[in-house]
């Protein structure tokens, strides 16, 4: 039965979830119930794409995402796929009406990964939206169910949301990215020699999309509103622990917020949803 199936590969999108994040499980967990398998199957394939790109260094990844992106178009068209992840995926695609060029736009992000090692600041805005902002959009495609008028209004809330997510994400695994696999996100600055003063320009940037996506998360359905505003709430704490460090300590350690420290984010994210009080 093509039913069960689906509730295997649907299981599968929840377990690659829960595995690789423990953040972005707990504001999925904090979403209505109703969005719940339709964002563990977002997550679980922009995570599988990010693996092959980050990851997999032994083997051929130009090779493997030519693979995945092939079928992940075979996955839309056939709707169906004997990959799981690409099977609950092209579900999400078909019931909420996930537009191509959004999953173009990742596709060419994480391409982007194996073929250049720095950005100008057009190659950086190019890719900010291809890898997290287009995210951000399929995400607030299951939210508005086809309210296509709530979705434009909320749209530039989103991507602000999935730019900001993606840059302290940049900061935070500046480590990795830089000595491990070569790369600089950021523009025009030089990682040999990172200044403070670079460091705040960065972290202005992130500030400033950060505050425009609070506003946004403050227009979204009741449902899809708490379990954004935990991952917001967990990403500011993250920021705001990477704000107080000097640029050589988030060259040399990747900046972390122990498990223990999201669970009282949790509960003080509840706190201030309750009482109306965004911050």
């Amino acid at each position: 039965m093509k039913q069960l199936f689906d509730g295997v590969s649907q299981a599968t999108s929840k377990l690659t979830t829960r595995t690789y994040s423990t953040s972005f499980s707990l504001g999925i967990y904090c979403l209505a119930k109703k969005f719940h398998v339709p964002i563990y199957n977002i997550y679980a394939y922009v995570r599988f794409a990010d693996e092959i790109v980050d990851s997999f260094h032994d083997y051929e990844k130009e090779l493997l995402l030519d693979e995945f992106e092939r079928d992940t178009y075979l996955a839309i068209e056939r709707r169906i796929s004997l990959n799981p992840v690409l099977n609950s995926f092209q579900q999400v695609v078909h019931t909420y009406k996930i537009p191509i060029d959004l999953i173009d736009h990742f596709l060419a992000s994480m391409r982007c990964d194996l073929r250049r090692q720095s950005h100008d600041v057009a190659s950086y805005e190019t890719y900010i939206y291809g890898s997290a902002e287009v995210v951000g959009l399929m995400c607030l495609k299951v939210f508005t169910e086809g309210n296509d008028e709530l979705y434009a209004r909320l749209k530039p809330g989103a991507q602000k949301l999935g730019s900001a997510f993606q840059k302290v994400n940049f900061l935070r695994d500046l480590k990795n990215d830089y000595q491990d696999l070569g790369r600089v996100y950021f523009p025009g600055i030089n990682l040999a020699c990172m200044s403070q003063l670079d460091k705040q320009l960065i972290e202005q940037d992130i500030e400033k999309d950060l505050n425009d996506a609070l506003e946004g998360i403050k227009q979204l359905p009741s449902g899809a509103c708490f379990g954004v505003y935990v991952a917001y709430i967990y990403y500011r704490n993250l920021f705001k622990k990477i704000k107080s460090l000097p640029p050589s300590r988030i060259l040399s350690t990747r900046v972390r917020v122990p498990n223990y420290q999201k669970i009282g984010l949790l509960f003080s994210s509840y706190l201030r949803h309750s009482l109306n009080i965004f911050v």
